[in-house]
């Protein structure tokens, strides 16, 4: 019995001598760490599954005055951030110099990621350490990483199970599993019955050439955007292995802006739709060319913003790309001068709009009716049948003649009468035309002017000068018809005769015939009496 409690006091000895020991090593850890390298990988190499000791890696930060518990947990938050944005810190790529200096800060300073310029090591005195800028940082962004609550699954996961399978715990192969019934269930949800909602509601409505056409496109995209989210939010809870989790996380934040811009690419549809609808509505031809050009410039910003957000997710950089792109875009732009100016020709053809769809247009040698406004060039169809396509940067600089937006439309003619015919007849005849254009009802009744304007070499010219209130071109010469089919019955209904070009060649004197030469033989005063006794009739 002696014996026994003695190697039982032996042992309880020696336990409690090595435990000793071990808190003595824990204590004696290095706190002072010379350079940015010292002080990432002590908090960093503290923190692993096999060698876990949080106050030893706690030293690395700033302490203050909080206790050992709270800083304790923040160095544990500040590797849970790392690890759930995808940022693997390289520990070959960490600055040894003691002196380590930022040039581009001007002070001794290192930002671990530029992911978060939040949070760097930095100089206090001999000693390198996590600032106090970045420790106080570290809530805040350890909930940005870990939102809605996530972070609360940080601690409650280890916690069903710590054995090991395949190099994974249980609890995340049970982490795994649930996130891909709820994305299961999410993408069940929008592909079936959100759908089936949607297309009742559609189909309701008289919509359904609207849900057949861009609702399916749509759905599977948004719901394969709302999975990629969730993936976003929930993978970094899994707590995967660094290298693994850096590659999934990675490719989690660029799988959401793709299937956003896959989204987005599929809306442009169903918004070019509604504008197409509106086009039809308006009055303005031009608006019907204008839509498949917007929905055209909206599909190629999704594309090109989608393909920069998506090397983002990678953390790609793409100032290089940037940069690349503005010397190339430069060097393009020189060298494609005339099809830019095309190009912004035709945006000030849409934004002026100087004329329509259909319009008769006049610009020096482009007399027709357009037919179509591109990004280049507008295509006109001449009066002989032929097409034109004219660049838009000459089109938009010149002066146009739009006989399309005239309000009235003028009709100028001259009625030629014999000059026989007799001043009371002409007035009758002249009144009579105006009666014709008064009744009309197309035409302008405020505005015109017939009269009896000019002595012609062979005739009497009434001049015919009236405007009318139509549409188009056809409709005008319709109108035309009708007043000349008025005036032509008016004419032999009075017996007014219309002359045409007459050459008279008179002999005046032929052998036993008088002369036809006119002798005037009155005085000047019985010519005054004559044009006295004319007025007075009057």
């Amino acid at each position: 019995m002696r014996s026994s409690c003695i190697r039982i006091f032996f042992l309880l000895t020696c336990w409690l001598g090595l435990a000793t020991t071990g808190f003595a090593q824990a204590d004696s850890l290095p706190d002072d760490f010379a350079n940015p390298y010292e002080v990432i990988y002590n908090h960093l190499n503290y923190l692993q599954e096999d060698n876990y000791l949080p106050a030893q890696s706690a030293k690395s930060l700033y302490r203050g005055s909080r206790t050992q518990k709270e800083i304790n947990n923040l160095a544990i938050e500040l590797k849970q951030i790392l690890d759930g944005s995808g940022n693997l810190v390289r520990m070959e790529d960490l600055p040894k110099a003691a002196n380590y200096y930022d040039s581009l800060l001007k002070r001794n300073r290192y930002v671990i990621t530029d992911d978060f310029p939040e949070l760097y090591v930095q100089k206090y005195g001999d000693r390198w350490l996590f600032s106090e800028y970045s420790v106080d940082q570290i809530d805040r962004l350890h909930k940005q990483v870990y939102p809605f609550g996530t972070d609360k699954l940080l601690n409650i996961l280890p916690n069903l199970g710590t054995t090991k399978y395949l190099g994974l715990h249980l609890w995340q192969y049970l982490g795994i599993l649930i996130l891909l019934t709820i994305g299961f269930l999410v993408h069940l949800i929008f592909t079936v019955v959100l759908r089936k909602i949607l297309f009742g509601l559609l189909h309701k409505y008289g919509k359904i050439d609207l849900a057949n056409q861009f609702l399916n496109p749509v759905v599977k995209p948004f719901s394969l955007m709302i999975i990629a989210y969730l993936a976003k939010i929930l993978v970094p809870v899994l707590q995967l292995p660094p290298f693994a989790a850096t590659n999934i996380i990675l490719l989690v934040h660029a799988l959401v802006p793709l299937f956003a811009a896959m989204f987005f690419y599929r809306l442009v549809d169903i918004l070019g739709h509604y504008l197409k609808r509106m086009a039809e509505r308006s009055e303005n031809t031009l608006d019907d060319q204008l839509v498949p050009l917007v929905t055209k410039v909206l599909k190629v910003f999704v594309v090109i913003v989608g393909f920069v957000a998506v090397l983002r997710g990678f953390k790609f950089d793409i100032w290089p790309i940037l940069t690349g792109l503005s010397i190339g875009g430069l060097a393009f732009a020189l060298a494609a001068q005339d099809t830019l100016k095309n190009f912004f020709g035709s945006l000030m053809i849409f934004i002026d709009r100087p004329f329509q769809i259909g319009d008769w247009v006049t610009s020096g040698d482009i007399d027709g009716t357009v037919e179509e406004v591109g990004f280049r060039s507008t295509r006109v169809r001449t009066f002989r049948d032929s097409v034109m396509y004219v660049p838009n940067s000459i089109i938009s600089n010149s002066m146009v003649d739009n006989h399309g937006k005239r309000q009235y439309r003028r009709f100028y003619t001259r009625l030629s009468i014999t000059y026989d015919t007799p001043a009371r007849l002409i007035e009758v005849f002249v009144k009579g035309v105006e009666e014709i254009v008064k009744q009309h009802p197309h035409t302008r009744k405020d505005y015109y002017n017939i009269f009896l304007n000019e002595y012609a070499g062979s005739a009497l010219e009434v001049m015919v000068y009236i405007f009318f209130k139509v549409p188009d071109w056809n409709s005008e010469l319709r109108c035309r018809q009708e007043i000349m089919l008025e005036v032509n019955k008016l004419a032999e209904h009075l017996g007014v005769r219309f002359a045409f070009p007459t050459q008279t060649l008179m002999i005046e004197q032929v052998p036993g015939q008088k002369s036809l030469t006119p002798e005037y033989k009155q005085s000047k005063e019985e010519m005054e009496a004559e044009l006295q006794a004319f007025f007075n009739k009057k």
